[in-house]
């Protein structure tokens, strides 16, 4: 991971104007988690993922690259199509393609206001998250060989993290599955940086509930943070999370490789 590939995903960011990045905390919360066949570096796909963070939802991923065959051919068993993105929802069993048709799901049936709508604004995000995908390239695009995962990796995250998407194009060119835990910004001290905060010695004490998870397992909040259940390892910081699943999961189709 070099500077360049942290600018480059700064640049995503900021074509994204700031969407992905908020939430608003709800009470009500799905009781499984939804499931999104996704590629990371679609824009269709991005614009369900923003929405997921802003709605504070977790998901479960399962990532499609091109080339890819072990998620592709499960959607079309699924829902009759290869297209992306692709959403189930095990709770309520909508199955639905389109993103424009998902992001109103998930409003409907999850947010406490009305959908977007499909107008002007509509059109204008989706050109944000295609000049989003321009600085990334062919960044979680394609598959890559390597291992398998019993069980999907937990990735603490938000959607326009650009620290957080180096680390989910790599599980998507790995196709491993992996749960995000929504780590939205919901007040203005999760905009302070968190070393920032242990210099100002400032009294953090965040409100969205993943947040508070990640206080307690670990005494701090830093995004991204990944927990594999497949061998026991826990890591904060995009760069130690790439090395991590580097060598953990290089040999094709097999269990990961102990640390």
């Amino acid at each position: 991971m070099s500077y360049l590939d942290i600018a480059r995903s700064l640049a995503s960011s900021a074509a994204q104007n700031g969407r992905g990045i908020a939430t608003r905390p709800r009470d009500r919360q799905p009781e499984e988690p939804l499931e999104l066949y996704d590629i990371e570096a679609c824009p269709y796909c991005r614009l369900v993922r923003e929405t997921l963070t802003e709605l504070d939802l977790d998901v479960l991923i399962f990532p499609c690259p091109k080339g890819g065959s072990r998620y592709r051919p499960l959607v079309e068993n699924l829902g009759g199509q290869t297209r992306f993105p692709f959403l189930m929802d095990p709770n309520t069993g909508a199955a639905l393609y389109e993103s424009g048709d998902i992001i109103d799901y998930l409003h409907r049936e999850y947010g406490d206001r009305l959908p977007p709508g499909r107008g002007l604004a509509s059109r204008l995000r989706l050109v944000s998250s295609f000049t989003a995908s321009v600085p990334r390239g062919r960044r979680g695009l394609r598959a890559r060989p390597a291992g398998l995962a019993e069980r999907p990796l937990e990735l603490y995250s938000f959607e326009a993290s650009p620290f957080a998407r180096l680390v989910r194009e790599r599980l998507c060119e790995m196709q491993l599955p992996y749960l995000i835990r929504q780590c939205g910004r919901d007040q203005w001290m999760d905009w302070v940086l968190p070393a920032v905060r242990d210099r100002l010695n400032l009294n953090y004490r965040p409100s969205q509930r993943n947040r508070q998870r990640l206080i307690t397992i670990t005494d701090m909040v830093a995004i991204p943070y990944l927990v594999d259940p497949n061998t026991g390892e826990e890591r904060y910081e995009s760069a130690s999370i790439l090395e991590y699943l580097d060598y953990a999961y290089q040999e094709p189709d097999t269990a990961p490789r102990a640390v």
